[in-house]
């Protein structure tokens, strides 16, 4: 089984886990911004985005720079590479429960259709 920091993994779920987080990555996505823009998209105060910038910061999904009075927020360098392998895991384990639940609701089926002819 792979290993995976579980560090790593707590604080990019974590980020993750806000819609206005969530929402800072996919305007990001686009062209990098700045805090002020950012807090002006999202209708909050400055102190509201920064703490959400720095928790994305935290986590490596997000980097700022700051020239003069201008604090500027770019995508981090975290590719979420790990954070997918971790849930594809679980996709895999679901999927394979799935399929065999698939199998038992057609046997099922198949037998109901036997029993409704043999009436």
């Amino acid at each position: 089984m792979v290993q995976y920091s579980s560090a790593r993994l707590d604080a990019s779920f974590a980020a993750l886990s806000d819609p206005t987080r969530r929402g800072v990555l996919e305007q990001l996505r686009g062209a990098d911004a700045s805090i002020t823009d950012l807090a002006d998209t999202f209708q909050m105060t400055l102190t509201g985005m920064k703490k959400h910038v720095g928790v994305l910061e935290r986590a490596g999904l997000v980097t700022t720079r700051k020239v003069g009075r201008v604090r500027t927020c770019r995508l981090g360098s975290s590719a979420l590479d790990e954070e997918a392998a971790w849930i594809e895991q679980y996709r895999r384990v679901w999927e394979t429960r799935f399929n065999q639940l698939d199998v038992i609701v057609e046997e099922l089926m198949t037998r109901e259709k036997t029993d409704e002819r043999d009436r």
